[in-house]
């Protein structure tokens, strides 16, 4: 857990479970949901937002991981994943902070057409970007402002990259 600010580090905790559910495409939650909330559990101090490296509602089913685990902990959580699940968009300007919308066609019956499922965010200049999206409690446009300045100096967020360093550091000790 980093302190937002100025992204101090307040505390890493893990936690490891036997996985029960097989991978299937579109529902990795079922899978990774039960680790990442042993592992919340143990924090000492409850986060104000969690940053999820996988997506929210940018998802064929609209509820991906960060929206699953958001709902959950009925906190705010934010979507910011390397690649696309669904959607179309436009590759956005090449520098540090550009983005574009990731729409999707809405099939419901109700507001059928075109949605704004997420945005596809520069980070760093020249490099790829991910692909940010709301889980839970937050807008889009709040979504792309954190995951932005969480993005320091890597083209991950530190939130994420640091908990990529701790899962791979864990998993060599398992």
């Amino acid at each position: 857990m980093l302190k937002f600010d100025d992204l101090d580090f307040i505390e890493t905790v893990s936690a490891a479970r036997k996985v029960t559910f097989p991978y299937i495409p579109g529902l990795l939650s079922f899978r990774e949901a039960p680790a990442c909330i042993a592992a919340a559990g143990k924090l000492t101090k409850q986060p104000d937002v969690f940053i999820i490296d996988g997506q929210g509602i940018a998802h064929p089913r609209r509820l991906g991981l960060a929206a699953h685990l958001g709902l959950f902990f009925n906190k705010p959580a934010i979507g910011c994943a390397k690649s696309r699940l669904t959607g179309k968009f436009e590759e956005p300007p090449l520098e540090k902070g550009g983005h574009t919308p990731l729409t999707d066609t809405n099939t419901a019956k109700r507001n059928p057409g075109l949605e704004t499922i997420g945005a596809v965010v520069r980070t760093r200049t020249n490099v790829k970007p991910l692909f940010v999206s709301v889980g839970h409690k937050c807008t889009l446009a709040d979504a792309v402002k954190i995951t932005l300045a969480c993005a320091t100096k890597y083209r991950l967020p530190e939130p994420t990259r640091l908990a990529h360093h701790a899962v791979s550091k864990l998993r060599l000790h398992i």
